[in-house]
């Protein structure tokens, strides 16, 4: 036999001509999607060269076993001013990296507006939109302070936050309670409705799971929760319908049994929850922010600790360099549209909750969630290859949350900045969609990617370190 004796079938990499080529002429062509290191940027390709070495390769191993390991528990909600580190009453708490009243989106403002109406720092819009441009009120990330939200992310120092403690490591982790769906606070909802439901979450929704939480001797295990929910259809950022209910479960009965609740506000309470399919979605960004903490600091590490974004930037941090920002322009989700809403109408990207990607969730996560794509846009294959791709940028496998769809296997979980910049290809997010104006909320859901700038510029830190 000679290797002409049977039909021929190539496999094409590059610069498509080939293919397309091959392909007028009826051979059966296999495309292989790659491009060169660094898309050719030969001084880039060098310097993430350097950091292909043992030393590297050890600080991951490290940081990687961190999140594998972590036991997240919720164990209660306090007001965020008795538990996050460093925030005081005249600070807000923000998603995504640092950025100043003047670069915020209009949904952005909206919520910080919103978020200093609710705190009392100011009595009317007008009033808090003057001290904003003052800099009578201080803006700081929700990421510096141990801390995690969605969409705008407006923490501020009365707000009922879940508390998460991971076991493992001794850590905790805060995040903000859900409001639902519709027009909230998160996505630049503003009126008397919106503050009236965060006065309420306050005053009864957060006391309530606090003293639920805190008659549950050993809190609610978080990692066998989302373990249990990822086989249930659930990714953990867009679809929280399994873990949701999986929560109220474990929280209902204690919940029931407050004395200190009318059985008005009991049943308010267990309905809201209920009604309520994010209602997950915090704690288990919380859950995630816990896990990728413990990972934080390890020298040399090229492991992704965080991925978030404020309407106006991307922003990621690398274990291994420290509390650095390195960002790019946050892009336009591609996704699905509420009626009467289009492209034209949305926001940047925003939100912490891509937190949930860093930790193996989410997007990484697609291929547990077939009827997320109605909710995001693609079809179910797409949500599979979706996963598949992110095994090749990520330095692990989770040892706790399995994919049935794909025999079992681990989650991809670790993102490595070296082979971000090496294969081209970008962390898979899925998102909620922003209305661009004030005031108007989500107007639709998709999918998205952090830009390269963000990674190259950690590759070069870390040649440079």
């Amino acid at each position: 036999m000679t290797l002409l004796d049977g039909s021929l079938r190539a496999v094409a990499a590059g610069a498509p001509l080939f293919a397309d080529t091959l392909t007028s002429q009826g051979v059966p062509v296999q495309p292989v999607d790659w491009t060169p290191p660094a898309n050719g940027d030969a001084e880039l390709a060098a310097q993430l060269g350097s950091l292909w070495t043992s030393d590297i390769d050890r600080a991951n191993a490290q940081a990687l076993q961190h999140v594998l390991d972590a036991r997240q528990v919720l164990v209660d909600v306090r007001p965020a001013g008795e538990v996050i580190p460093g925030l005081e009453r005249d600070m807000i708490l923000h998603a995504g990296p640092p950025i100043d009243w003047s670069r915020m989106t209009a949904p952005i403002r909206a919520a910080a507006v919103g978020a200093m109406l609710h705190e009392g720092l100011a009595a009317s819009e007008q009033e808090a939109e003057t001290m904003a441009a003052r800099g009578d009120v201080r803006f700081e990330p929700c990421h510096e302070h141990q801390t995690v939200g969605p969409m705008a992310g407006m923490t501020t120092y009365s707000m009922p936050v879940l508390v998460v403690e991971n076991r493992t490591d001794g850590n905790r982790a805060y995040s903000i309670l859900n409001e639902g769906l519709g027009r909230v606070l998160r996505y630049g909802g503003l009126g008397p409705d919106v503050l009236e439901r965060l006065d309420w979450m306050r005053r009864v929704l957060g006391p309530a799971m606090g003293a639920a939480l805190r008659s549950v001797p050993e809190g609610v295990d978080l990692r066998s929760l989302i373990a249990q929910a990822l086989h249930m259809g659930d990714e953990c950022h867009n679809r929280n319908r399994a873990a949701s209910s999986l929560l109220i479960k474990a929280l209902a009965g204690a919940i029931a049994a407050l004395d200190s609740l009318d059985a008005v506000e009991r049943r308010r309470v267990l309905e809201f929850a209920a009604g309520n399919e994010h209602f997950f979605l915090n704690v288990g960004m919380a859950a995630c922010k816990a896990a990728m903490d413990a990972a934080d600091g390890v020298p040399g590490s090229s492991l992704v600790t965080a991925m978030a974004r404020n309407g106006t930037e991307f922003g990621i941090r690398v274990s291994g360099l420290g509390d650095r920002w390195f960002t790019g322009p946050s892009q336009v989700p591609r996704g699905l549209y509420f009626a009467g809403h289009s492209a034209e109408d949305a926001s940047p990207d925003m939100g912490d909750s891509a937190i949930t990607e860093t930790a193996g969730l989410g997007g990484f996560a697609m291929a547990a969630a077939p009827a997320i794509v109605q909710f995001v846009g693609g079809t179910v294959t797409d949500a599979i290859g979706h996963t598949r791709r992110m095994y090749e940028i990520t330095l692990g496998e989770s040892q706790a949350y399995s994919l049935p769809i794909l025999d079992f296997r681990g989650t991809p979980t670790g993102v490595d900045v070296r082979l971000v910049v090496q294969t081209g290809i970008l962390p898979q997010i899925n998102t909620g969609i922003a209305s661009r104006r004030a005031g108007i909320g989500q107007i639709g859901a998709g999918l998205v990617n952090p830009p390269m700038a963000c990674f190259s510029s950690a590759v070069q830190a870390l040649a440079q370190r």
